[in-house]
Protein backbone atom coordinates (compact mmCIF):
# COMPACT_ATOMS: atom_id res chain seq x y z
CA UNK A 1 0.00 0.00 0.00
CA UNK A 2 1.40 3.61 -1.23
CA UNK A 3 -0.02 6.48 0.60
CA UNK A 4 0.44 9.84 -0.56
CA UNK A 5 0.08 12.56 1.91
CA UNK A 6 -1.01 15.66 1.17
CA UNK A 7 -2.18 15.11 -2.75
CA UNK A 8 -1.80 18.47 -4.02
CA UNK A 9 -0.99 19.00 -7.76
CA UNK A 10 2.17 17.06 -7.79
CA UNK A 11 0.91 14.66 -5.14
CA UNK A 12 -2.45 14.09 -7.72
CA UNK A 13 0.56 13.78 -11.03
CA UNK A 14 2.07 11.43 -9.16
CA UNK A 15 -0.91 9.40 -7.91
CA UNK A 16 -2.61 9.80 -11.52
CA UNK A 17 0.79 8.81 -13.25
CA UNK A 18 1.19 4.91 -10.77
CA UNK A 19 -2.37 4.76 -11.93
CA UNK A 20 -1.65 5.13 -15.41
CA UNK A 21 1.20 2.83 -14.92
CA UNK A 22 -0.85 -0.41 -13.71
CA UNK A 23 -1.22 0.40 -9.80
CA UNK A 24 -4.87 -0.41 -8.68
CA UNK A 25 -6.55 2.21 -7.17
CA UNK A 26 -7.38 -0.26 -3.85
CA UNK A 27 -3.35 -0.13 -3.49
CA UNK A 28 -2.93 3.63 -2.90
CA UNK A 29 -4.34 5.89 -0.19
CA UNK A 30 -4.27 9.64 -0.29
CA UNK A 31 -4.52 12.36 2.04
CA UNK A 32 -5.67 16.07 1.79
CA UNK A 33 -6.89 18.82 4.01
CA UNK A 34 -9.89 20.02 2.30
CA UNK A 35 -13.18 17.93 2.08
CA UNK A 36 -14.01 19.33 -1.61
CA UNK A 37 -10.34 18.08 -2.79
CA UNK A 38 -10.69 14.97 -0.89
CA UNK A 39 -14.15 14.42 -2.90
CA UNK A 40 -12.92 15.72 -6.22
CA UNK A 41 -9.67 12.76 -5.38
CA UNK A 42 -12.47 10.15 -4.64
CA UNK A 43 -14.27 10.43 -7.37
CA UNK A 44 -11.40 11.31 -10.00
CA UNK A 45 -9.70 8.18 -9.22
CA UNK A 46 -11.16 6.20 -7.36
CA UNK A 47 -8.73 5.43 -4.35
CA UNK A 48 -9.71 5.59 -0.38
CA UNK A 49 -8.89 9.04 1.09
CA UNK A 50 -8.10 8.37 4.92
CA UNK A 51 -6.78 10.86 7.54
CA UNK A 52 -2.83 11.43 7.74
CA UNK A 53 -2.09 8.82 11.15
CA UNK A 54 -4.35 6.17 9.47
CA UNK A 55 -1.85 6.51 6.24
CA UNK A 56 1.16 6.53 8.15
CA UNK A 57 0.00 3.53 10.60
CA UNK A 58 -1.17 1.20 7.53
CA UNK A 59 0.97 2.11 4.56
CA UNK A 60 3.85 0.59 3.66
CA UNK A 61 5.64 3.59 2.08
CA UNK A 62 4.72 7.22 2.55
CA UNK A 63 4.84 9.90 0.18
CA UNK A 64 4.74 13.11 1.66
CA UNK A 65 3.64 15.72 -1.03
CA UNK A 66 3.06 18.81 1.42
CA UNK A 67 4.65 22.11 0.87
CA UNK A 68 7.41 22.88 2.69
CA UNK A 69 6.18 25.22 5.36
CA UNK A 70 3.54 22.11 5.92
CA UNK A 71 6.21 19.66 6.53
CA UNK A 72 6.70 20.04 10.53
CA UNK A 73 3.22 19.98 11.27
CA UNK A 74 2.65 17.00 9.28
CA UNK A 75 5.74 15.35 10.80
CA UNK A 76 4.66 16.00 14.59
CA UNK A 77 0.79 14.60 13.38
CA UNK A 78 2.30 11.24 11.64
CA UNK A 79 5.16 10.74 13.44
CA UNK A 80 4.33 9.03 16.22
CA UNK A 81 2.19 6.63 13.95
CA UNK A 82 5.00 5.66 11.71
CA UNK A 83 6.06 1.96 12.45
CA UNK A 84 10.42 2.15 11.99
CA UNK A 85 10.16 -0.28 8.88
CA UNK A 86 8.12 2.07 6.60
CA UNK A 87 9.66 3.80 4.00
CA UNK A 88 9.04 7.57 3.54
CA UNK A 89 9.69 9.91 0.52
CA UNK A 90 9.84 13.47 0.50
CA UNK A 91 8.78 15.61 -2.56
CA UNK A 92 9.29 18.79 -0.26
CA UNK A 93 11.87 21.68 -1.74
CA UNK A 94 14.42 22.29 0.62
CA UNK A 95 13.79 20.09 3.39
CA UNK A 96 16.53 17.55 4.76
CA UNK A 97 16.62 14.10 5.29
CA UNK A 98 17.83 15.18 8.59
CA UNK A 99 14.64 17.12 9.35
CA UNK A 100 12.44 14.43 8.74
CA UNK A 101 14.17 11.56 10.28
CA UNK A 102 14.50 13.54 13.69
CA UNK A 103 10.58 13.83 13.50
CA UNK A 104 10.79 10.33 13.11
CA UNK A 105 10.85 7.29 15.33
CA UNK A 106 14.81 5.58 14.69
CA UNK A 107 15.58 3.93 11.75
CA UNK A 108 12.66 5.31 9.57
CA UNK A 109 14.30 5.40 6.18
CA UNK A 110 14.00 8.38 4.32
CA UNK A 111 14.35 9.55 0.72
CA UNK A 112 14.42 12.70 -0.51
CA UNK A 113 12.77 13.39 -3.68
CA UNK A 114 13.05 16.52 -6.28
CA UNK A 115 10.43 16.00 -9.31
CA UNK A 116 8.97 18.61 -11.78
CA UNK A 117 5.78 19.79 -13.09
CA UNK A 118 6.04 16.90 -16.53
CA UNK A 119 5.02 14.60 -14.07
CA UNK A 120 1.68 15.61 -15.60
CA UNK A 121 2.64 13.96 -18.41
CA UNK A 122 5.08 11.31 -17.49
CA UNK A 123 8.21 13.18 -18.54
CA UNK A 124 9.23 14.64 -15.33
CA UNK A 125 12.89 14.32 -13.99
CA UNK A 126 13.32 13.41 -10.99
CA UNK A 127 16.37 12.87 -8.53
CA UNK A 128 16.66 11.21 -5.23
CA UNK A 129 18.70 10.77 -2.82
CA UNK A 130 18.99 8.46 0.42
CA UNK A 131 18.95 9.46 4.14
CA UNK A 132 21.42 7.97 6.64
CA UNK A 133 18.87 4.86 7.15
CA UNK A 134 17.89 4.44 3.49
CA UNK A 135 19.78 1.95 1.24
CA UNK A 136 19.52 0.42 -2.13
CA UNK A 137 16.20 -1.59 -1.52
CA UNK A 138 14.76 1.99 -0.31
CA UNK A 139 16.44 3.75 -3.35
CA UNK A 140 14.77 1.17 -5.81
CA UNK A 141 11.46 0.97 -4.44
CA UNK A 142 11.54 5.02 -5.05
CA UNK A 143 12.86 4.31 -8.41
CA UNK A 144 10.13 1.96 -8.88
CA UNK A 145 7.66 4.39 -7.77
CA UNK A 146 8.87 7.64 -9.87
CA UNK A 147 9.58 6.06 -13.26
CA UNK A 148 6.50 5.51 -14.62
CA UNK A 149 6.49 9.44 -14.61
CA UNK A 150 9.84 9.66 -15.78
CA UNK A 151 13.02 9.95 -15.52
CA UNK A 152 14.90 9.05 -12.13
CA UNK A 153 18.66 10.01 -11.26
CA UNK A 154 20.22 9.37 -8.09
CA UNK A 155 22.31 12.43 -6.62
CA UNK A 156 23.87 13.33 -3.05
CA UNK A 157 21.53 15.06 -0.90
CA UNK A 158 24.33 17.92 -0.73
CA UNK A 159 23.23 18.40 -4.73
CA UNK A 160 19.62 18.68 -4.05
CA UNK A 161 19.23 22.84 -3.74
CA UNK A 162 21.22 22.49 -7.27
CA UNK A 163 18.28 20.24 -8.48
CA UNK A 164 15.58 21.88 -7.21
CA UNK A 165 16.67 25.26 -9.09
CA UNK A 166 18.23 23.38 -12.20
CA UNK A 167 15.49 20.75 -13.06
CA UNK A 168 12.93 21.88 -10.32
CA UNK A 169 12.50 24.80 -11.63
CA UNK A 170 13.96 23.82 -15.16
CA UNK A 171 10.67 23.87 -16.59
CA UNK A 172 9.68 27.76 -15.99
CA UNK A 173 13.22 28.80 -17.52
CA UNK A 174 11.76 27.10 -21.12
CA UNK A 175 8.28 28.89 -20.58
CA UNK A 176 10.14 32.06 -20.45
CA UNK A 177 12.22 31.81 -23.58
CA UNK A 178 9.61 29.52 -25.76
CA UNK A 179 7.32 33.49 -24.41
CA UNK A 180 10.38 35.61 -25.61
CA UNK A 181 10.74 33.66 -29.09
CA UNK A 182 6.97 34.07 -29.71
CA UNK A 183 7.04 37.63 -28.80
CA UNK A 184 9.88 37.75 -31.47
CA UNK A 185 7.93 35.88 -34.31
CA UNK A 186 4.78 38.79 -33.78
CA UNK A 187 7.09 41.16 -34.20
CA UNK A 188 8.81 39.96 -37.04
CA UNK A 189 4.69 40.04 -37.98
CA UNK A 190 3.58 36.21 -37.26
CA UNK A 191 0.38 35.74 -36.22
CA UNK A 192 0.82 34.45 -32.12
CA UNK A 193 -0.82 30.54 -32.98
CA UNK A 194 1.73 30.05 -36.08
CA UNK A 195 4.85 31.51 -33.55
CA UNK A 196 3.43 29.44 -30.72
CA UNK A 197 3.35 26.60 -32.99
CA UNK A 198 6.84 26.72 -34.19
CA UNK A 199 8.56 27.64 -31.36
CA UNK A 200 6.81 24.59 -29.42
CA UNK A 201 7.83 22.08 -32.37
CA UNK A 202 11.32 23.79 -32.59
CA UNK A 203 11.61 22.85 -28.76
CA UNK A 204 10.17 19.02 -28.92
CA UNK A 205 12.67 18.33 -32.17
CA UNK A 206 15.27 19.94 -30.15
CA UNK A 207 14.96 18.04 -27.20
CA UNK A 208 14.60 14.93 -28.74
CA UNK A 209 17.66 15.25 -30.88
CA UNK A 210 19.34 15.79 -27.55
CA UNK A 211 17.86 12.91 -25.27
CA UNK A 212 18.40 10.45 -28.43
CA UNK A 213 21.24 11.65 -30.15
CA UNK A 214 23.93 11.60 -27.42
CA UNK A 215 25.75 14.37 -29.16
CA UNK A 216 26.84 17.38 -27.09
CA UNK A 217 24.95 20.25 -27.23
CA UNK A 218 27.99 22.26 -28.35
CA UNK A 219 27.70 20.09 -31.57
CA UNK A 220 23.65 20.26 -32.20
CA UNK A 221 24.08 23.96 -32.30
CA UNK A 222 27.11 24.07 -34.45
CA UNK A 223 25.40 21.70 -36.65
CA UNK A 224 22.76 24.42 -37.16
CA UNK A 225 25.68 27.16 -37.21
CA UNK A 226 26.46 27.95 -40.86
CA UNK A 227 29.43 30.58 -41.44
CA UNK A 228 28.20 34.07 -41.81
CA UNK A 229 24.43 32.99 -41.68
CA UNK A 230 21.47 34.05 -39.96
CA UNK A 231 21.95 31.84 -36.61
CA UNK A 232 25.25 33.27 -35.61
CA UNK A 233 23.71 36.50 -36.19
CA UNK A 234 21.59 35.21 -33.68
CA UNK A 235 23.75 34.11 -31.40
CA UNK A 236 26.70 36.83 -31.88
CA UNK A 237 23.33 39.34 -29.94
CA UNK A 238 22.79 36.55 -27.65
CA UNK A 239 26.49 36.83 -26.55
CA UNK A 240 26.49 40.23 -26.35
CA UNK A 241 23.56 41.15 -24.47
CA UNK A 242 25.29 38.12 -21.71
CA UNK A 243 22.10 35.51 -22.14
CA UNK A 244 24.72 32.95 -20.71
CA UNK A 245 25.95 34.63 -17.91
CA UNK A 246 22.50 35.92 -16.50
CA UNK A 247 21.06 31.97 -17.14
CA UNK A 248 24.18 30.94 -14.78
CA UNK A 249 23.31 33.92 -12.23
CA UNK A 250 19.64 33.00 -12.41
CA UNK A 251 19.84 29.09 -11.39
CA UNK A 252 22.61 30.26 -8.75
CA UNK A 253 19.80 32.77 -7.32
CA UNK A 254 17.18 29.81 -7.88
CA UNK A 255 19.81 27.52 -5.62
CA UNK A 256 20.33 30.44 -2.73
CA UNK A 257 16.64 30.98 -3.07
CA UNK A 258 15.89 27.53 -1.95
CA UNK A 259 18.79 27.35 0.62
CA UNK A 260 16.75 30.32 2.39
CA UNK A 261 13.43 28.91 2.04
CA UNK A 262 14.58 25.99 4.15
CA UNK A 263 16.50 28.06 6.85
CA UNK A 264 19.87 28.05 5.71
Amino acid sequence: MIAILGAGKMGEALLSGVLRAGLRPSELVATARREERRALLRERYGVEIVPNAEAAATAGTLVLAVKPQDMGALLDEVGPHVPAGRLVISMAAGITTGFIEARLPDGVPVVRVMSNTPVHVDEAMSVISPGSHAGEEHLKLAEELLSPVGKVLRIPESLQDGATALSGSGPAYFYYLVEAMVDAGILLGMPRAAALEMVVQSAVGAAVMLRDSGEHPVLLREAVTSPGGTTISAIRELERHGVRAAVLEAIEAARNRGRELAGG
